[in-house]
């Protein structure tokens, strides 16, 4: 198993000193470090200001949003940061939820699937530069159907540095985890638990058989491990209840959080709920109270260092092939004394 930095997405500006924790992951032996974006922050100006100062580390999206970008001009971004790279790009790609989507990018979130498929298929086919890149689909037509009619099939000035950038999916549903197996080189589960890895064997069994050559030997499973280390089990738990609050009880609407059906499949459906009735009927302290450590204790690591280095022995087991964390240099090196 190997480690991957995670540095996630702005809030009110840029984190302080990012490029020195950056350069102190990749001295450790960090195999990646990943950029997310949310309404704020993108995703790949990061990636190509910090990634300048880096030689080796792996350079990700995680996740850059499929509504932010047409799929060309997301094959276009790609392509340049894997050439300014050297070849060290990875395009992590999810759909977001209805709320951004609809609220900030003013477009449909109907179909993620079908919208998935295609997007990633355009991208295969800009940087495959077989030929000027057509698309009859519903969801990105190319040339466009319409406006002034003077569209024609163009093909990618740029010959792409790799035509097999590694293109690697969000997923959390069945349906989205199968189709991630079909189509992605890799797979980012939001909330893993090693425990239940088995729940997820089915569907990327499913979406295996139907892709040419079945499974790749090289399939990456990347969840985000939360990291809160204190000799106090309950005390490090604290830490890490308002964000599983957060995402179980406020992330989403009420009949569509995908985040509250991961941990409902994961066996919390009665903790779920409580959780979040209380989150929306706007009592947040109590929600956070209502996470129980076991529930904590699926998908972070928390306690003393022996805790977690014992913990780490079921992880190593999973089908997880690198654990993406985030912390301070101080928490960097000693994931690394664990894992690496």
């Amino acid at each position: 198993m190997k480690l991957g930095l995670h540095m996630g997405y702005w809030g009110a500006g840029p984190p302080a000193n990012a490029i020195d924790t950056v350069l102190e992951a990749e001295r450790l032996g960090f195999d990646s470090v990943w950029v997310a974006e949310s309404y704020g922050s993108d995703a790949l100006t990061p990636l190509a200001w910090w990634g300048a100062s880096t030689s080796t580390i792996r350079l990700g999206t995680n996740l850059a949003q499929l509504s932010a970008r047409a799929p060309t001009a997301m094959a276009m971004a790609a392509q340049t940061l894997d050439h300014l790279s050297g070849g060290r790009f990875v395009l992590g790609l999810g759909v977001s939820g209805p709320q951004v989507v609809e609220g900030w990018y003013g477009a449909s979130f109907d179909k993620p699937l079908a919208r998935t498929r295609e997007y990633v298929d355009i991208i295969h086919r800009v940087l495959a530069r077989e030929g000027p890149v057509t698309n009859d689909g519903p969801q990105y037509p190319l040339p466009y159907p319409g406006g002034l009619g003077l569209g024609k099939p163009l093909k990618s000035i740029v010959h792409p540095l790799r035509k097999d950038i590694p293109i690697l999916l969000g997923a959390e549903g069945p349906k989205n985890v199968a189709l991630t197996a079909e189509i992605a080189d890799g797979w980012f589960p939001i909330f893993f638990s090693p425990r239940h890895d088995k729940m997820y064997t089915d569907a990327l069994a499913e979406g295996f058989a139907r892709r040419d050559g079945g499974k790749p030997p090289h399939f990456e499973v990347n969840p985000m491990v939360t990291v809160s280390i204190n000799d106090d089990v309950e005390v490090a738990a604290d830490a890490l209840r308002p964000m599983i609050a957060l995402y179980v009880g406020g992330m989403g609407a009420k009949e569509m959080n995908f985040h509250f059906d991961v941990f409902c499949r994961m066996g919390y459906e009665g903790e779920a709920h409580k959780i979040q009735d209380l989150y929306l009927d706007g009592h947040q302290a109590d929600a956070m109270a209502a996470v129980p450590t076991a529930m904590v204790e699926e998908i972070c690591l928390i306690g003393p260092v022996n805790k977690i280095r014992h913990d780490l022995e079921m992880w190593n087991a999973s089908m997880v092939t690198s654990m993406l964390i985030n912390g301070s240099p101080e928490l960097l090196r000693t994931m690394a004394d664990l894992v690496l």
